[in-house]
């Protein structure tokens, strides 16, 4: 997910994240930055993560069914499952305008939440659930009205994906029709997307509620963790959202981040965005949104798109391979000063050969971002670690050095 609040600030959500070089802040309680200073032998960066029995905040939304005594009898269960209520209140739906939704915060764990949830289905219909902390998904059960809105964005983009998707993106939407019930008549849950990412690519997605700011989403893709909304656009206006939501994540993004090419490239945009300037950053921000959101490629001598900004809308997917837009080639130096448009068709997009061609570029221009340091992300720890001293990059090469035996050994047995 990547939004804008205008196109001065670039693609932004909440609050802002400090520099690798001062005191360890989390992104979101999820991604903490270690303190580097020169008496520190643990020199990376991690992800926090919360356990199952570790208390969280969550937002439960509901609407009552129609039947004596239900409030009381939901309120009964949060007692009987010795959940907290922090608070409660009863609001006007934002669906429905002749229905009221319940709004709860609680404080839970993952079990009471799991468990409170099965129970609570009985007596009420649940619109949203939000975990502030945790990385479960828990079953989002989304309104009848939602799963029309969605079938009709599904319907009619499938008419175009043939003939304007890349490759990639026709590869994997089929993977996810049957591993993750992708269709017209059902939302995918994102639980269910988190595991099929994490074993195609090792991504996995963390659901907010809000916007972050481009510094803190990029810095979840350095971790190889997608930030997704779970709500769906209003039926009133179908095929257009100024904000990124259920249809523009799950048909835009997640197909090609089961891409292991392009979920790398996304990868390499946020690690080159780590201890990096607030104007190194939003250069970055832009880059990644003229390519992972709005992105084009060449495939088979004709424009692809691969942006999930144009895979989710019927109208710009259209108008980008209409052949009357502006194409220009992917230059981050050129594209990093792009002005990016939220409410209209952009100005112009940019294309790539390939995404290899397109992280070769990004690398070379992570290289003039100025900072004290490089990163690279260890696989084995899932984390981030920095290369700031003699000792960190000799712990590198040994690692390059037993991946290079691994490759003489593989070679060895072809010639054998």
């Amino acid at each position: 997910m990547y939004a804008q609040k205008s196109a001065e600030q670039g693609p932004h959500r909440g609050s802002s994240f400090d520099s690798v070089n001062s005191e360890a802040k989390p992104l979101n309680n999820e991604v903490t930055f270690s303190k580097i200073d020169g008496n520190q032998d643990n020199r990376s960066i991690s992800t926090g993560k919360t356990t199952s029995a570790e208390k969280c905040v969550a937002t439960i939304i509901f609407s009552l069914r129609n039947e004596v005594g239900g409030l009381v009898k939901v309120l009964k269960l949060f007692q009987e499952k010795h959940v907290n209520l922090i608070h409660i209140e009863s609001r006007k739906s934002k669906r429905r305008d002749s229905d009221f939704e319940i709004f709860v915060d609680c404080d839970t764990d993952n079990e009471q939440l799991k468990e409170l949830t099965q129970q609570l289905r009985k007596h009420a219909d649940i619109i949203e659930i939000s975990p502030s902390e945790t990385s479960a998904h828990p079953d989002d059960a989304f309104t009848a009205e939602e799963v029309r809105t969605w079938g009709m964005v599904f319907r009619e983009l499938n008419k175009l994906y043939p003939s304007h998707a890349c490759k990639e993106y026709l590869k994997n939407l089929p993977l996810l029709s049957k591993h993750c019930n992708y269709s017209e008549d059902n939302i995918p849950q994102l639980d269910d997307v988190s595991h099929f990412l994490k074993e195609r690519t090792g991504f996995s997605i963390r659901p907010v509620a809000g916007y972050l700011s481009p510094r803190d989403f990029l810095a979840g893709l350095a971790f190889r963790v997608f930030h997704c909304t779970q709500y769906v656009r209003h039926s009133s206006n179908p095929l257009y959202t100024p904000e990124p939501d259920t249809c523009h994540e799950l048909l835009g993004h997640v197909p090609l981040f089961a891409e292991p090419s392009f979920a790398e490239f996304s990868q390499e945009i946020g690690l080159a965005s780590l201890g990096a300037s607030d104007e190194a950053v939003q250069k970055l921000a832009t880059c990644y949104f003229f390519t992972v959101e709005f992105g084009l490629c060449k495939q088979d001598g004709r424009l692809r798109a691969y942006g999930a900004g144009l895979l989710s809308s019927i109208g710009e997917l259209k108008h980008a391979l209409s052949g009357k837009a502006c194409i220009l080639p992917f230059d981050p130096m050129v594209t990093s000063n792009q002005k990016c448009m939220i409410t209209t068709f952009q100005d112009a997009y940019f294309v790539s050969d390939s995404f290899e061609e397109a992280k070769n570029k990004m690398r070379e221009f992570a290289k003039t971002i100025q900072r004290p340091f490089t990163v690279r992300y260890n696989p084995y720890t899932q984390s981030v670690d920095v290369l700031k001293d003699t000792n960190s990059i000799n712990s590198m090469v040994k690692d390059i050095r037993h991946e290079l035996d691994i490759v003489e050994d593989a070679l060895n047995r072809l010639n054998a």
